[in-house]
């Protein structure tokens, strides 16, 4: 007997299902917990105090601990996953990125996104997708808003191209958007012997690059279960049965890993920069797998106060990831161990 599909599951959509203007509302809500936190922390090993301890986030002027920034930007993404990214090939970069609002446990986080753009690639086989993606809690304010673009395989290789629509996106956030997600905090209450680092916003200068020494190496059952939590259902990262048969013969780590992996090995060196304000662009330098282990060094690009705030500050910094490679030597990003760069705001206390 011949089996048929009743048309009632989804295959996702491929290239030629993108139109620029198109609206897509994400399933499903999510609330998030302060178990979504643990598990986030044991996956990452973040030590950020303002995160890691309602005490210390109180003493300073928040109402409690807030959830890690990227375990928001994480889960907001991946709402967006079955919709834009279920056929991708890779997912390539992500610019304008501005956190809005603090989130707190409890709170319920869901994602709406626009296609801005197209551009079929010259194989014929894959195109461009570029989409700006919201995420909003409960009560319909915007806690998180980026751009990001992805590679997307054709359904029909032999269907017309598109006509090609790029965005412009800016090179960066500007800095007086900053500082919106931070409450004013009382940066005297700011222990820095709680914290881990006695260096404040003041202590870096632009150009000064940072070793931040650890390495940490990912097991399968660490992306297995982080690409779980964000509820994220990329064929790439979880089907072996198809991805042991494609380009690298194994599953790829989802590239927001990576970016976690860097930000939490950053605390050896930035552990006073409690909050990430914006990413003004990033992109996946190579692939990603189980057994690698992961580096990361970081360079101070600007130094800018924030107008109307004295509480805090806010540095632009560049880092570079690297797999099985010490960053003692500061590789840039055409070295053959680099795998991320990511250009971001974050906010320290003054």
């Amino acid at each position: 007997m011949t089996q048929t599909t009743s048309g009632k599951t989804n295959a996702g959509n491929f290239f030629e299902d993108f139109s620029v203007g198109q609206i897509i509302t994400h399933a499903t809500p999510r609330t998030v917990s302060s178990g979504d936190q643990a598990l986030y922390t044991a996956l990452y090993g973040s030590r950020f105090a303002v995160q890691s301890a309602t005490s210390f986030a109180r003493a300073i002027g928040y109402p409690q601990s807030p959830v890690d920034d990227m375990l928001v930007f994480h889960i907001v993404f991946g709402k967006t996953v079955a919709d834009i990214s279920l056929n991708a090939i890779a997912n390539l970069g992500y610019a304008d990125c501005r956190f809005l609002k603090a989130v707190y446990p409890g709170d319920t986080l869901n994602t709406v996104s626009e296609v801005i753009g197209v551009k079929q690639n010259s194989n014929g086989k894959t195109g461009v997708v570029y989409v700006r993606s919201t995420g909003k809690n409960q009560k319909g304010e915007i806690v998180l808003q980026y751009t990001r673009w992805v590679m997307v395989r054709k359904r029909d290789n032999d269907s017309p191209a598109p006509e090609t629509q790029l965005p412009d996106l800016p090179e960066s956030v500007e800095a007086t958007a900053l500082g919106d997600a931070c409450p004013t905090i009382e940066s005297g209450a700011f222990d820095t012997a709680l914290s881990g680092s006695a260096h404040r916003w003041g202590d870096y200068k632009s150009g000064e690059k940072i070793d931040h020494v650890d390495g940490m190496t990912v097991e399968e059952s660490d992306h297995m279960l982080a690409t779980r939590l964000y509820q994220n259902t990329a064929k790439v990262h979880f089907n072996q049965h198809t991805e042991g048969q494609g380009r690298f013969g194994h599953r790829l780590i989802y590239g927001g890993h990576v970016i976690s992996l860097a930000r939490a090995l950053s605390f050896n060196g930035l552990g006073n920069a409690f909050h990430i304000a914006a990413i003004n662009g990033g992109r996946h330098i190579a692939p990603l797998f189980a057994g690698d282990t992961v580096y990361a060094w970081s360079q101070i690009l600007d130094h800018q106060s924030i107008a109307g705030r004295n509480d805090v500050g806010a540095l632009r910094i560049r880092t570079i990831a690297t797999k099985d490679h010490a960053c003692n030597d500061f590789p840039d990003n055409k070295h053959q161990a680099a795998i991320l760069e990511l250009d971001y705001w974050v906010i320290m206390p003054k």
